[in-house]
């Protein structure tokens, strides 16, 4: 149940940072012991742009960084070239390029030869690892996230926050854990070729060495309930040739090899992230490599997205997606609750706790530039975007609710993706 009060609250933060926050509400932990009865329909996502980012980190409205799955070569070192790894830095996590990407699908809509006399109405604008952290938030038992949220004439929009102190841990990761995060992008070059097939690698299976400023991102619309979301996030491969659909998108993992009951309990539990980090974006396949501790791959598997919660069903403290999306649902209603009635220029902080739920607190003014960090936004918008959504009627982006659309939509709204 939803309460307001003061924030008099331990926020296990700085009094300074306390002072930030002006009013506070909270949301309890969900019963896993009840789920819901009716839980909420998800409509299948459907892609409505793509975009890359070059190895300069310049956002284009090309496939340039567009990859494609090759099969890796067994045995594989997913070490290699880790001295050669271009890193991009830890970084406050911006929506920037996903709002550049639907305000050119909005202005597209608009100008379309097709008749679009109205932008359908949206409810949620955020990036796939956020909607992910919400969903997943039922069965997380170790790692607590925040994230800030604005309200612009009806939508809410989504940004991690990130504390600078969490942002130095981050960037100063140990070097056993680097090296672990390295195998996950290197298995990506193994499992990956571009469309131009680069000239013959040192190593067989290697497709280049890895620079993660470069990505490939799909931004889809779909449905939570009465919630229109738009959902941006990066795409690893398509398997065969690209469509323009999601339909043959493939999601590369990595995980250690199972070797008794105790490694394939928690196997099942990394699925659960693994699950909806795909099915928010409508992909239907996960590739997993698995690997030895010294980083070798011994054995691959693909798995399909939505029969993955039929392998854990029955299983003991096994994870259930009505749950989540339940759950999911609750969460929208009550920060559409919390930020009612309030000014557009509000910032709202976030924050969950395993086990015990999730406030919500309004940041006051210094709070508000800390958030903007002296760059040219208002809020954690953009100020250009904010301008283009705030002139006259506000943009077209209303109420995010499930009346029905006037005009006819240029990019047909598929029917419900049901679990």
């Amino acid at each position: 149940m939803a309460s307001k009060r003061k924030a008099d609250v331990d926020l296990a933060e700085s009094p300074a940072i306390k002072r930030r926050l002006v009013t506070e509400c909270d949301l309890s932990y969900p019963a896993l012991s009840h789920p819901s009865s009716n839980p909420p329909a998800f409509q299948r996502p459907s892609q409505l742009i793509t975009f890359s980012y070059t190895p300069s980190r310049t956002l284009e409205f090309t496939d340039s960084a567009l990859r494609y799955f090759v099969g890796p070569p067994r045995g594989a070192d997913l070490g290699y070239a880790y001295d050669r790894w271009i890193r991009r830095p830890e970084e406050r996590g911006r929506i920037d390029g996903l709002l550049t990407a639907w305000s050119k699908v909005q202005k597209d809509m608009k100008g379309s030869h097709e008749g679009v006399g109205k932008v359908p109405d949206v409810g949620v604008v955020s990036w796939r690892g956020v909607m992910t952290k919400i969903l997943t938030a039922p069965y997380e038992e170790r790692d607590g996230w925040e994230m800030n949220v604005m309200a612009l004439d009806g939508t809410l929009y989504f940004e991690e926050h990130l504390s600078e102190a969490r942002l130095k841990e981050k960037n100063d990761m140990e070097p056993r854990h680097r090296l672990q995060s390295y195998y996950g992008y290197a298995f990506e070059s193994y499992c990956t070729s571009s469309s131009c097939h680069d000239s013959p690698a040192d190593v067989p299976g290697w497709s280049g060495d890895v620079d993660t400023n470069v990505q490939w991102c799909s931004v889809v619309k779909t449905k939570l309930g009465d919630t229109r979301m738009i959902i941006g996030g990066e795409v690893d491969c398509v398997r065969g040739k690209y469509t323009g659909g999601t339909d043959n998108f493939v999601e590369l993992k990595t995980s250690m090899a199972i070797r008794n009951p105790h490694d394939e309990s928690k196997f099942e539990k990394k699925l659960l992230k693994f699950y909806f980090q795909s099915f928010l974006l409508g992909v239907p396949e996960i590739f997993v490599g698995f690997r030895k501790p010294t980083g070798h791959l011994t054995t691959t598997q693909s798995f399909q997205t939505i029969q993955i919660p039929r392998m854990v069903r029955g299983k003991p403290g096994a994870w259930d997606p009505l749950v989540c999306l339940d759950w999911g649902q609750q969460f929208l209603s009550f920060i559409k609750a919390t930020v009612k009635g309030g000014s557009r220029r509000d910032v709202w902080r976030v924050r969950f706790v395993p086990k015990v739920g999730v406030t919500a607190a309004l940041l006051d003014g210094a709070g508000v530039q800390d958030v903007e960090a002296d760059e040219d936004r208002v809020g954690f918008l953009p100020r250009w975007y904010w301008a283009e959504n705030t002139a006259g009627s506000g943009g077209g982006v209303g109420r995010g609710t499930n009346e029905p659309d006037s005009g006819t939509s240029a990019i047909a709204i598929p029917a419900g993706w049901q679990i």
